[in-house]
């Protein structure tokens, strides 16, 4: 394709006589070499026939240049190893190409410009026609002109008024006819007229703004002024003191102060009405958020697994403790014979502690299941029970109180190491009854309410009521539906020595284990009840099946220390044992306590609220100690009496919860309750008096909802309810960590045990709340009457 392009073969021969040795004096990259056109002919004439440029002898001759372009042709391009280039044009193009010529003169002139800077002349714009490319016309649909014709006013005036002065007077507009006339809006469709497209400009501009500021730093230092008074002289004094300006200054004051001395010994001058003012939200009229907020909850699949919850007891002194007792749930026919019950499962008490929500901290083993038991409000460290069996049970945790106390939490986000694993999942300890009545003197049917008697008095066999010296509480009472109720005494010292026989018996059928505290070995299965009282119907010879009971004389608080607000500030101090240097007073030298209440609510498993008298009086015909007959019924409630509690701020207050119903009753008030409550859709299972608001209390319901009752807002409905659980509420116990934290325990049937926090609209009372409580109580009694 290339006829000025002639492919030859050099001998290494020929590269020596012209110069173009391989890889020496021409390699790929520098390829050309120029031959004179006389040398080539030299050799044709020297060597004729064997030259290599023989073949294009013809060419040579004709060529015009003088020298000829030959190239090493490295690739065989054209077949050979060299080719020679026939014509001038050819070869100016292979050896300076087109671009290459052009980016050199570039580079040349760019030295020049940098050399001497250019100097281009003015050359002033000519004037040319303008082209129309049709832009007129869209700036003509844009543009906006007048379709409207323009109206002309035209106000003359009189020539000689030109310049006078103008006075303005004002004119009453109902005096003149047509002066006033009204001109009001109204919508013109012609200007109502739908905007589809816009175009809208805008320019974006810095905004600038300066600010500047000056600051002096001092350094702050504490400063003090100290002064001396300048006393008067005695002959100033007395001049003063007998002075005209400071009679009449006395004179001119004394009524004023007077009214204000008496006005200070009226009304508190101090008192903040503002504050006063926020504290009651209802009267302002917004509604106060009243909500139970989920803390904390509490289960264990091992000893709560298929079982109910039956008691619910907060630890007096030790923050954040709380202890359950479970039983397992029986059908009315299998409570009846309780012989079917299988003893599969270990019954326990178990404390919990917030600090440790998975883990129990302590176990107590019963003998039997628990349905009730109480802290001894003198010494929180024994406990009692009542067993599904009839039995009362003595526990001493005293050894285990460090252990309650110092129960620390988790940290957060710090995940425990194997040895902590291991010791956390280690069995909580298990600490073993002290005492156990004996079968034969106590309930034939379980025990279902227990309650320690208060601290100052004690009965004596005879029900006679003494003053207990030793200020320790040592008495229990306890109902069963077998139809009585027991008082339990606990001697300190330990009983007379029993005859050999009947030593060897009682060993043989307990023997105590060695870690278990002696606190009240005398006691265990030789311990009977100091009194027992049979509820006789009065009329007939049936009786009545308690199952809840109310004395008046164990309305008590357990008082928690004003120091036990925060978690750290845990220091319950340890006690020592109260049990040694105790004594057993002797009943002569005890003087009879006259005033005390002996009367009592009870609930029985009918429904019936029972009020009574424990006093026994002594029948003169045998001799013999009787219990008095004067016993009230009220059947108000159509199933088991579950709630009998006295309201923690009135005595002579009661709740009763039972069915679908509950009732407040007044001791005193024979006529019936003074409020009762319609029948609701669903069982009610549970009721608890607020411990700090007096018209407030806390009713479980079998659908696993809490009424919260305010009797100060409603009194026919409750004021709020509050879902918790979806089995069956069994329990509920509030109380009161500091002032600001106030919780409410729940248990349900699940055997799943909640801890909410009261909100501070259920927990802190309003303003003579205790005062319209109590009025409200005595308007329902005249009422009633």
């Amino acid at each position: 394709g290339h006829p000025e392009i002639f492919p030859l073969v050099f001998t290494t021969k020929t590269q020596e006589i012209f110069n173009c040795r391989v890889d020496e004096d021409v390699t790929e990259e520098n390829c050309f070499k120029l031959i004179k056109k006389e040398d080539i002919i030299q050799d044709l004439k020297t060597r004729a026939t064997i030259s290599d440029f023989h073949p294009v002898k013809k060419v040579v001759l004709e060529y015009p240049g003088e020298e000829l372009l030959v190239v090493f042709d490295a690739k065989f391009q054209y077949g050979q190893n060299f080719y020679f280039v026939a014509s001038e044009e050819a070869k100016e193009n292979l050896l300076k190409p087109p671009e290459t010529a052009e980016e050199k003169d570039d580079d040349k002139e760019e030295e020049n410009r940098e050399e001497t800077p250019e100097i281009h002349p003015y050359k002033p714009p000519v004037h040319k026609p303008w082209v129309s490319l049709g832009s007129e016309k869209e700036v003509e649909e844009e543009s906006v002109k007048d379709t409207v014709t323009k109206i002309k006013y035209m106000i003359s005036r009189v020539r000689r008024k030109f310049g006078a002065p103008v006075t303005f007077t004002d004119k009453n507009a109902s005096h003149v006819k047509d002066s006033y006339v009204e001109c009001t809006s109204y919508q013109d469709k012609t200007f109502s007229i739908k905007m589809l497209e816009k175009d809208v400009g805008v320019q974006m501009v810095p905004k600038v703004r300066e600010a500047s500021t000056q600051t002096k730093w001092t350094y702050p230092k504490n400063a003090a002024t100290q002064y001396f008074p300048r006393q008067l002289s005695n002959e100033e004094k007395e001049e003063s003191l007998s002075s005209e300006k400071l009679k009449e200054f006395l004179t001119s004051v004394h009524l004023r102060m007077e009214i204000a001395l008496q006005q200070n010994e009226i009304m508190n001058a101090f008192f903040d009405d503002w504050k006063a003012l926020a504290e009651d939200e209802s009267s302002s009229g917004g509604k106060p958020d009243v909500y139970l907020k989920a803390y904390q909850s509490f289960t264990d699949l091992r000893y709560l697994k298929d079982r109910t919850i039956s008691c619910i007891c907060w630890h007096p002194t030790i923050y954040g403790t709380i202890a359950v007792s479970a039983r397992v749930w029986l059908s009315y026919e299998e409570q009846v014979n309780l012989s079917d019950k299988s003893l599969l499962q270990q019954s326990v008490i178990l404390f919990w502690s917030f600090f440790d929500p998975i883990h129990p901290q302590l176990m107590l083993e019963c003998p039997e299941d628990i349905y009730c038991f109480q802290f001894r409000p003198s010494d929180p460290n024994v406990i009692a029970g009542g067993c599904i069996n009839g039995q009362v049970v003595l526990w001493d945790i005293s050894q285990h109180e460090e252990k309650l106390q110092n129960a620390k939490p988790v940290a957060d986000g710090i995940k425990p190491s194997l040895m902590q694993v291991q010791q956390s999942s280690t069995e909580p300890p298990l600490v073993r009854y002290c005492a156990v009545s004996s079968i034969q003197n106590s309930h034939k049917k379980p025990v279902t309410d227990i309650h320690w008697l208060p601290d100052y008095f004690e009965d004596n066999r005879m029900g006679a009521t003494f003053e207990n010296r030793a200020e320790m509480c040592v008495q229990l009472v306890t109902c069963s539906p077998d139809c009585s109720i027991l008082f339990w005494d606990i001697p300190a010292t330990k009983l007379p020595e029993q005859p050999s026989s009947e030593k060897v018996e009682e060993e043989e059928i307990f023997c105590m284990p060695p870690d278990v505290p002696d606190t009240f070995k005398h006691l265990d299965l030789c311990w009977k009840p100091l009194i027992k009282i049979n509820l006789h119907k009065s009329d007939t010879t049936t009786e009545y099946n308690p199952v809840r009971i109310s004395l008046k004389e164990l309305h008590y608080h357990y008082k928690t220390s004003e120091k036990v607000q925060s978690l750290d500030t845990l220091e319950v101090p340890a006690k020592d044992n109260p049990y040694a240097e105790m004594s057993t007073p002797s009943s002569k030298n005890l003087k009879v306590l006259e005033n005390i209440s002996t009367d009592f609510f009870a609930g029985t498993e009918d429904g019936e609220i029972v009020y009574s008298n424990w006093k026994m009086e002594i029948d003169s015909g045998s001799a013999k100690p009787v219990s008095q007959k004067h016993t009230q019924k009220y059947t108000i409630h159509t199933e088991t009496i579950n709630t009998l509690q006295r309201s923690p701020f009135f005595k002579d207050i009661v709740l009763s919860v039972g069915g679908r119903n509950f009732a407040i009753w007044k001791e005193g008030v024979t006529n019936g309750p003074i409020l009762q409550s319609s029948c609701s859709a669903g069982r009610y299972t549970a009721g608890q008096w607020s411990l700090t608001r007096p018209g407030v209390f806390f009713i479980g319901r079998e659908d696993g909802n809490i009424d919260i009752w305010d009797l100060l807002r409603k009194t026919h409905e409750p004021s709020h309810f509050q879902n918790i659980s979806e089995s069956m509420i069994t329990f509920i116990s509030p109380w009161i960590a500091s002032p600001k934290q106030h919780f409410l325990a729940v248990s349900d049937d699940l055997g799943v045990l909640h801890v909410l926090e009261i909100c501070q609209t259920l927990s802190h009372p309003s303003r003579n709340e205790h005062a319209n409580v109590l009025d409200y109580f005595e308007r329902e009694v005249k009422y009633l009457k």
